[in-house]
């Protein structure tokens, strides 16, 4: 009895003693595996699995490409920006007078009209019969003349100034006594009108010399 439970208590501690030296051996193999690792040659990502070292230089020539590309493209929108403001400001100046000279073939047939009316009424003055004809005359001729004033259309004052070729046109010169209406309009033949700021018809007149 005693010889059997000793057999059993060695076969115990054989057991004990196997499972220890199996722990050991792991945990060494373990550990050299880890040194392996850890002592080992360091790797990349890249194909040939070699160091790759960072090209600064190749870095700045970029960032330097990058600064001029961006410079570029600010100087072409600043160009583009200044390009599309004076397209604004330039059809907006063509719709303000576009507006403001809309009626200037219009006026250019009308004005004959003051002249056929101013012509009318001379004539009337010499005769004496045709007093109440040309008073009806002088009453539309008024209206006439006010409804141009409102829409812009003035005569230019050209009798007794100076004589201007942005102004006046010039049908004859005739010789004056007097030094100082040497250079000036004596008579004005045909009158000359304004649009708003812009001559519709020029002057013609006849000028002392």
């Amino acid at each position: 009895m005693k010889r059997k439970f000793k057999e059993q208590e060695e076969t115990a501690q054989n057991n004990i003693d196997k499972a220890t030296e199996n722990k050991e051996n792991t945990y060494n193999t373990n550990n050299t595996s880890t040194d392996s690792e850890l002592n080992g040659p360091i790797t990349t990502n890249s194909q040939n699995g070699e160091f790759e070292e960072l090209d600064t230089d190749k870095m700045v020539l970029e960032v330097k490409a990058a600064e001029e590309k961006l410079a570029e493209m600010q100087d072409r929108y600043v160009r583009l920006s200044a390009e599309f403001d004076n397209y604004r400001k330039r059809t907006l100046r063509e719709k303000m007078d576009l507006s403001k000279y809309a009626g200037e073939n219009l006026f250019q047939g009308i004005i004959p009209l003051m002249d056929d009316f101013e012509r009318a009424l001379k004539h009337m003055d010499i005769i004496p019969e045709c007093v109440a004809v040309k008073d009806g005359i002088d009453i539309i001729y008024g209206k006439f003349s006010e409804f141009l004033k409102q829409n812009g259309v003035k005569e230019i004052e050209s009798l007794n100034t100076n004589f201007n070729v942005d102004l006046h046109e010039a049908v004859a010169k005739v010789h004056v006594e007097d030094p100082e209406k040497k250079g000036k309009v004596i008579d004005v033949v045909l009158k000359g009108y304004y649009l708003q700021d812009k001559v519709l018809r020029f002057s013609k007149v006849i000028v002392g010399e």
